[in-house]
C-alpha cells in the first residue's frame, strides 16, 4: 500500500454542523494526512464542536446557524489570517470525502501550477450516486456552466482545492448551497489556472440515513435556480 503524503502546507477548512456522530473518525483520518484543520461549527446543538477539538482541530463557531456557505467564508478567513499556508482545500465533515482525493488534487495543484482544483465525482465511474440525485445534480451543473461560463463536469462537489492567491479573492455570500455556484463565480473571474480531478465520493449509510443523497442534491438544485 502506497503512503499517502503528509500535506503540512495545506489546511482543511471543514463545514460542521451537527455530525458528532462521524466527525471525529472524520478527522483521526484527516488528520494523518492534513495535520491543519480548521472546523466551523455553524451553532450545532449537539456535541460537534467538542468532539473536533478532540480530535484535534481548529474550532471556530458561529454564535447563530449561518449556513454552509458562512461557515466556508470563516474558515477559510481564519486560514488567511492566521496561518501562512499555501492551500485551503474545502472538506465535508460527513465522511464523503477521501484524504488520499485531496491531497492527489493538492499535488496536481503543486506540479502543474494550478489556483483552484475542483473535485469531480464525474470524471471515473467510482461514485455511485444513483440514477434520480445523478440527474438532478447534472441539471444543477448546466445550469451552474451556464451562470458562470464555465465548463464543470461537477459544480457541486464540496471537495476544492484553491490555493493561497486565489483564496484571497473569495467574498461568498451566498449562505445556502448556492455558495457553490458562487465559488465557480468568483474564482472563474479571477482568470486564474484552474482544472478538475477526479475523486470518489463515498455515499454512505450515515449519509443516506441523514437524507442528504437525495435532499442536498434537490435543495443544490432549487438554490442554483433561486441564485
Amino acid at each position: 500500500m502506497t503512503l499517502t503524503p503528509v500535506q503540512e502546507d495545506a489546511w482543511l477548512v471543514i463545514p460542521l454542523y451537527e455530525e458528532a456522530r462521524v466527525v471525529e473518525d472524520v478527522l483521526r483520518e484527516a488528520r494523518a494526512v492534513f495535520p491543519h484543520v480548521v472546523c466551523v461549527d455553524d451553532a450545532s446543538r449537539d456535541h460537534s464542536a467538542e468532539r473536533a477539538r478532540a480530535a484535534g482541530a481548529v474550532v471556530v463557531q458561529h454564535p447563530f446557524n449561518l449556513g454552509q456557505g458562512a461557515a466556508l467564508q470563516t474558515g477559510m478567513r481564519y486560514v488567511l489570517e492566521a496561518t501562512d499556508a499555501a492551500y485551503l482545500v474545502t472538506f465535508d465533515a460527513d465522511g464523503q470525502h477521501r484524504p488520499q482525493d485531496a491531497a492527489e488534487m493538492v499535488q496536481r495543484a503543486r506540479d502543474e501550477r494550478l489556483a483552484i482544483v475542483f473535485g469531480s465525482r464525474f470524471l471515473d465511474r467510482r461514485t455511485r450516486p444513483g440514477l434520480l440525485k445523478k440527474l438532478v445534480l447534472k441539471a444543477a451543473v448546466w445550469l451552474t456552466n451556464q451562470q458562470t461560463g464555465m465548463k464543470l463536469t461537477d459544480a457541486h462537489n464540496g471537495l476544492r482545492v484553491i490555493r493561497r492567491d486565489a483564496a484571497v479573492r473569495l467574498d461568498l455570500r451566498q449562505n445556502r448551497m448556492a455558495h457553490a455556484t458562487e465559488i465557480v463565480l468568483q474564482l472563474g473571474r479571477t482568470g486564474l489556472p484552474w482544472a478538475e480531478h477526479p475523486v470518489h465520493v463515498l455515499y454512505t449509510d450515515y449519509s443516506r440515513a441523514k437524507g442528504q443523497s437525495l435532499m442536498n442534491s434537490v435543495n443544490i438544485l432549487v438554490d442554483t435556480i433561486l441564485k
